[in-house]
């Protein structure tokens, strides 16, 4: 692609010839990351493809399905060498542990329901591999994700997939606007996974069959609690199940196995009404039990807020938007009230149930598929 043109961009929406543009494309191994980088590569990108080790290697060559482990690396390295491309691993095992694991165990001991994905992407992704890209003098840095980046009439715009079902903007709204102005995502405009498998077939890369991870990286098969007791030795001792008048209603095996919402596992049957998990109180090594009208939650209290709008988060006594408190939950209509640049309240029109400290809150633009940042709920 010649760009002859005062003006010109190339499909990258740079002012460059692609052979002269150098992109680093954070590879996971998955299918996602592998076809971005094999598109580029056939455009003429000058493509340098990075996988981050996350956690120890020894123990991750015998988990699959998960991002970042020792398979998963060699997978990467199988696409780099098809498509021609220098591969790079960076041993990012402490920052990964200092930014996220940590976190994600400390947050479950005090009762929060965290969602260490964003904080990978917030944390190490976007900030420290995206610091390395800039130091290989990449003009940007492409990632797998499916979610979607437009120039607006003001700067570039975080949108959502245009596959609803694969759509990742929950996990992404702490993107900042200086990270969105040096990223790219080549698959957000995709309408279904069997395009990009397709692509990938296309390209004879050996993932193009490969199945998608499931689960949180560290966590195998799901069991938050056995690493979280690993993490934090004592974290699953044993406590009381009470009711909301503080009766004891039976004995619980430590309150990391307990979420906001829980009704089954319990353990105390034989109750007229079904009770759910309302309250997690660690201090007191307790889970407060209820009927499911103590679930619901109107106000919501936000901090660490990442605002992508065009005027400041401020500038308004409120917002009308849409926001998810779950990436699995659809968006539904809420008010944003501003406490400053970084906290605010929301307050949904549709009481929502099983709303945790720990979640996101993210916001959605009306009238159209802008993302427009979010928040951590916390206890207020």
């Amino acid at each position: 692609m010649a760009l002859d043109q005062p003006g010109m961009l190339n499909s990258l929406g740079l002012p460059k010839a692609p052979s002269q543009t150098r992109v680093v494309v954070a590879m996971s191994g998955g299918v996602d990351s592998s076809v971005v980088a094999a598109v580029l590569a056939e455009q003429g990108y000058d493509v340098v493809g990075v996988t981050l080790q996350l956690y120890d290697h020894g123990a991750a060559l015998a988990k699959k399905g998960a991002c970042c482990a020792g398979r998963d690396i060699h997978d990467a390295r199988r696409v780099a060498e098809t498509m021609g491309f220098p591969h790079y691993v960076l041993d990012y095992e402490n920052t990964f542990r200092a930014a996220v694991i940590d976190e994600f165990a400390d947050s479950y001991l005090a009762g929060a329901t965290p969602v260490p994905c964003i904080r990978c992407n917030e944390r190490v992704k976007f900030k420290d591999l995206l610091e390395t890209a800039k130091d290989l003098d990449a003009d940007c840095m492409a990632t797998g994700h499916y979610i979607q980046r437009k120039m607006g009439p003001q700067k570039a715009e975080l949108h959502c997939a245009a596959d609803a079902a694969r759509d990742q903007s929950y996990f992404l709204f702490s993107t900042t606007q200086a990270q969105l102005d040096f990223l790219r995502f080549p698959l957000g405009h995709l309408t279904s996974k069997v395009e990009t498998r397709a692509l990938a077939a296309k390209y004879g890369l050996s993932v193009a069959d490969k199945p998608d991870s499931q689960d949180i990286c560290f966590v195998p098969n799901g069991d938050y609690a056995a690493v979280i007791e690993k993490l934090r030795p004592g974290a699953a001792d044993p406590g009381q199940i009470v009711d909301m008048d503080g009766t004891v209603l039976g004995e619980h095996r430590g309150v990391i196995h307990y979420t906001i919402g829980q009704r089954r596992g319990l353990g105390i049957g034989g109750l007229a009404d079904p009770l759910y998990v309302v309250k997690l109180d660690p201090e007191t090594r307790q889970v407060v039990v209820g009927p499911k009208e103590h679930l619901s939650t109107r106000i919501v209290p936000l901090r660490e807020i990442n605002w992508l709008g065009d005027a400041p988060l401020t500038s308004r006594a409120e917002w009308e938007v849409e926001v998810k408190i779950r990436s699995t939950r659809p968006s539904r209509p809420a008010v944003i009230r501003p406490l400053s640049d970084q906290t605010a309240t929301v307050e949904l029109f549709t009481p929502e149930e099983g709303v945790s400290p720990g979640q996101a809150c993210v916001f959605y633009d009306t009238d159209s598929s802008r993302v427009l940042g979010g928040g951590w709920i916390h206890k207020g």
